[in-house]
């Protein structure tokens, strides 16, 4: 198994770490690292945590820009952010507006005195920022809006993300979901040639909403990190999820939100069982694992 920090990445690959729930680094072959979702508590109650350890220490994991899918606690998780912020002032924080206004409101700048190093960052094809480690955090920060392209130019190389919704805004009244209670964003990066889709927390029946399918399948994702849960009626049960990965036609398709909360956990095998040879690969991740795709 690769070491994420370590592993030289070869051009027209990515590496992929999985640490659990739905944290996630990506890296490229430029050395770029993007962390989705940190959420790493210190304070892990038996009765409430898998694991009694975080997967790792954040003065330990260097990163240049972090992808938040919403604001939830174990997706835009303060606690995490400031300590990143502290070891290595990642350049840039893109979020949903919620996500954004916490940072905002409750982050201060870096204790440790960092080189300054920019990021150019585009908003549909217009240059808004350039974006230096120096800055407070109010002033890296970017509001994620769906279907608004955001290019990236770093360490030599250029790459996109695309903010997708992951629940519609006003839910699914015909059957009887209600709008939810901050904007939900999944984000499709498109990372040296190679299209991640990160799903966030979509809607239970997300299959079924064209409006939520069209703009990814457009993007042609390779891999996608699917949340998913047997029975838990939020998100997509096993069965929507391998309707999911198909209606996007997804090379490889990853089970996550797991292994992090004792309520919220399940068998990945069991989520894998219904894929068939003609369906996506499913890949089942080790909580805390890294992998070089394609390999």
């Amino acid at each position: 198994m690769p070491n994420f920090l370590e592993v030289d990445v070869p051009e027209g690959a990515v590496a992929l770490h999985w640490f659990e729930q739905s944290s996630f680094a990506l890296k490229n072959s430029a050395g770029t690292t993007i962390l989705v979702d940190p959420y790493f508590p210190q304070n892990r109650p038996a009765e409430q945590f898998v694991h009694p350890e975080p997967p790792i220490q954040e003065a330990e994991f260097p990163t240049d820009l972090v992808l938040l899918t919403h604001n939830h606690g174990d997706h835009t998780c303060i606690e995490s952010l400031q300590r990143l912020e502290d070891a290595w002032q990642p350049k840039c924080y893109i979020g949903p507006i919620e996500s954004v206004g916490k940072i905002v409101a409750e982050m201060v700048p870096g204790s440790k005195p960092m080189q300054d190093e920019a990021i150019k960052v585009d908003l549909n094809g217009v240059q808004i920022k350039k974006i230096s480690k120096r800055m407070y955090p109010i002033d890296k920060t970017i509001v994620a809006v769906a279907n608004e392209t955001i290019s990236c130019h770093r360490n030599g190389e250029e790459f996109t993300i695309y903010p997708v919704y992951s629940k519609p805004p006003e839910g699914d009244p015909n059957a009887q979901i209600a709008p939810p209670d901050v904007t939900h964003l999944g984000y499709v990066i498109d990372f040296s040639g190679v299209s991640v889709y990160i799903s966030g927390d979509p809607i239970n029946n997300f299959h079924r909403h064209d409006n939520l399918v069209d703009p990814i399948l457009a993007l042609e994702p390779d891999i996608g990190f699917l949340t998913t849960h047997p029975t838990e009626g939020e998100f997509p049960f096993f069965a929507g999820s391998l309707a999911t990965a198909k209606r996007l036609k997804l090379k490889h398709a990853v089970p996550v939100h797991r292994a992090c909360f004792v309520t919220r956990d399940y068998d990945p095998d069991l989520w894998a069982e219904p894929f068939g040879s003609s369906d996506p690969t499913p890949l089942v991740m080790e909580r805390n694992s890294c992998i070089i795709y394609p390999n």
